[in-house]
């Protein structure tokens, strides 16, 4: 199915209504598609159709006859059945008529015109029923993914420049933060970043340990006119007086945290997890133009004390449809969520948040509500619907959400990687009040969480949502004995034709990569394939093998980006890679030389949970919507 938003009328009880948006039948896209050739109006089946016909054979009755009969009475202005739109009916019966029976001799005048059946030459009928077309297979895969390494530094995020430039930041688990100028596809030339002069430095406030550090940056999607962007990063309460927030263990979640178990040394809270809010305003008079920012906090967005040193995610996205930002919580570490935050609603460990940060609460409101810092909550957060959920969760049962990403084509596919723990790592298609199980589950299987203090969740109270692709930790690492997953992309760049449309994402130790094919597009299942990789031999920086093979050194993927071309990065410990034409490294892909290398169009968005059209008027709706959206094209 798919959407329009434009007007059509809508024929109820012998009245016509106008309505802005609705459902209309799949059939309708056959309308759009590129020709140059004269079209003629679909047609309206009075038989069945034909095997070799785009339509899926489907037995219909004389629906041509049924639009007559229930029509042929009623007033419809600007009549998409006016005979001129055919152009092979006789003069009408009365001028500036409204009516069939004005426009018509006779029902089978009607249908000798508009009537039909789907025919061998790709053309399809209407049987007011959404029509079912035979599904083409995607492209074969290329033989891998080849790389070209333009950089050798180690980074954990990447974001593209705000203002649609060739620039990006890149921001290191340390603290700091970079602008570089990326060089065009195929140019030979290196990424343009200079070490020396960063962005942003916050390694004075900014823990930096193993699973501490910088962990996520955001720029404000009117960046290019405020300035304003955000670090999510970890901070040390006994080194920084700035880092002070209330514990995430407390007496609203069963949590004690004088009971805690010390963990690596620690305290209870003494690392906490924060977003804050900076600007470029005072270091340039446009944004854009900015080559540095202040170290100033403008506002502190969240404070929050986290019970152990693991399982605290920290990356922070701008919603590109929203404007809102989501920051995605691990369970707060420990063996098997053993306090079931993950589970328990009035806990944000565990969790993908969402904050409104255009608005400053009131005092009142933060109290009212417990907000963790400055900032407001969306009215359509889930707990609208559900009043035990806290206002910030947007969804829940993450056990350490691990890159996430938006479909820049469709926007309403929200991607993250899920860590596991002993079996499965998995990646989850993100939806409003979402549970995706952990730690009732480990991807699709039931896990037995040990005991908890603070209650557990009974399996049968939550209907979770499984993984639409992921890998088993027995695939992979065999020798390490264990796998955590990196989140990645839809690709949508044509550098590399083949790999257009199919997310990829790989796992941490770099030993593998997958490409995920949705099959059919936009219905949330997907088949994954594992993808083999290797580098160009013109690559602007020669490129490390693993000794004894072809496939290239790159460490520890901690990440991957996407620049303003929708070109794909690898951010490794041993450097950042981008995928280019698969023949640079003798792969081939048919459509390399056929393809245009800009960007691709967007595409269609998923299915969405719209109210369908019931009752004796829904055959004839759908028909009007059709035939009128040709019309107004």
């Amino acid at each position: 199915m798919c959407i329009y938003h434009l007007p059509y009328w809508i024929l109820m009880h012998g009245l016509l209504y106008f309505h802005l948006v609705q459902k209309c039948d799949q059939f309708s896209a056959d309308l759009f598609s590129t020709s140059s050739a004269p079209r003629q109006l679909p047609i309206l089946c009075n038989s069945t159709t034909i095997e070799n016909s785009k339509q899926t054979r489907q037995v219909t009755d004389d629906f041509c006859s049924k639009v007559w009969t229930t029509c042929q009475n009623v007033s419809i202005m600007n009549s998409p059945f006016a005979a001129s739109l055919k152009g092979q009916a006789p003069t009408p019966v009365k001028s500036n008529s409204t009516k069939l029976t004005d426009l018509w001799q006779s029902q089978d005048d009607f249908c000798n015109t508009f009537g039909g059946a789907a025919s061998g030459d790709g053309s399809v009928c209407f049987a007011g029923e959404p029509v079912t077309l035979n599904t083409t297979e995607p492209p074969s895969l290329p033989g891998g993914l080849c790389l070209e390494k333009i950089g050798n530094g180690s980074y954990l995020d990447m974001v593209a420049h705000p203002d649609g430039s060739n620039r990006a930041f890149f921001s290191n688990q340390q603290g700091k933060i970079w602008l570089a100028t990326i060089p065009e596809v195929d140019s030979g030339k290196v990424l343009e970043l200079d070490e020396t002069n960063p962005f942003l430095d916050l390694t004075d406030e900014v823990h930096f340990d193993t699973q501490f550090g910088m962990m996520g940056i955001a720029f404000h999607p009117k960046f290019s006119q405020n300035g304003r962007f955000f670090a999510s990063f970890n901070c040390d309460k006994q080194t920084w007086p700035g880092c002070a927030g209330r514990c995430s263990c407390n007496s609203d979640v069963n949590c004690d945290p004088s009971k805690l178990p010390s963990d690596s040394g620690s305290r209870p809270c003494q690392y906490q997890s924060v977003i804050a809010e900076f600007t470029v305003n005072e270091t340039a008079s446009q944004p854009s133009q900015a080559k540095t920012a202040s170290a100033k906090e403008v506002r502190r967005i969240f404070t929050m004390g986290l019970p152990f040193t693991s399982h605290h995610g920290g990356q922070i996205l701008f919603g590109p449809k929203d404007g809102y930002l989501y920051f995605m919580m691990g369970d707060g570490g420990g063996t098997g969520d053993v306090y079931n935050f993950a589970q328990n609603k009035k806990s944000l460990l565990g969790k993908i948040m969402r904050f409104d940060v255009d608005s400053t609460p009131s005092a009142e409101e933060i109290s009212q509500l417990g907000l963790w810092g400055n900032y407001t909550i969306p009215k359509d957060n889930p707990y609208i619907e559900d009043k035990e959920l806290q206002p910030e969760i947007w969804a829940l049962g993450m056990r350490n959400p691990w890159r996430c990403s938006f479909d820049s084509a469709r926007p309403s596919y929200f991607m993250c990687a899920d860590v596991g723990q002993d079996h499965y790592e998995e990646v989850d298609i993100i939806t409003k009040g979402g549970n995706y199980g952990w730690n009732m589950y480990e991807g699709a299987h039931p896990f037995a969480p040990p005991k908890s203090p603070g209650k557990n969740t009974s399996i049968s109270s939550i209907n979770p949502i499984s993984p639409v692709m992921g890998y088993n930790h027995s695939e992979i690492n065999k020798n390490e004995g264990s796998a955590s997953i990196t989140g990645g992309y839809f690709y949508r760049s044509m550098t590399d034709p083949c790999m257009s449309g199919r997310y990829l994402f790989a796992d941490l130790y770099a030993g593998a990569m997958w490409a995920g094919t949705e099959s059919p597009e936009n219905s949330g299942t997907f088949n994954t394939t594992e993808i083999s990789f290797t580098c160009a031999g013109n690559s602007p920086i020669n490129c490390a093998l693993v000794p004894g093979s072809s496939v290239p050194a790159l460490g520890y993927i901690f990440s991957f980006g996407e620049d303003n071309n929708k070109d794909i990065y690898l951010l490794a410990s041993s450097g950042v890679y981008r995928i280019v034409r698969p023949s640079r490294c003798k792969y081939t892909c048919a459509k390399e030389n056929a393809t245009d290398l800009g960007t691709p169009a967007p595409a269609t968005s998923p299915p969405s949970a719209a109210v369908m059209l019931t009752g004796s008027y829904k055959n004839l709706l759908l028909l009007m919507l059709s035939f009128l959206l040709m019309v107004v094209s």
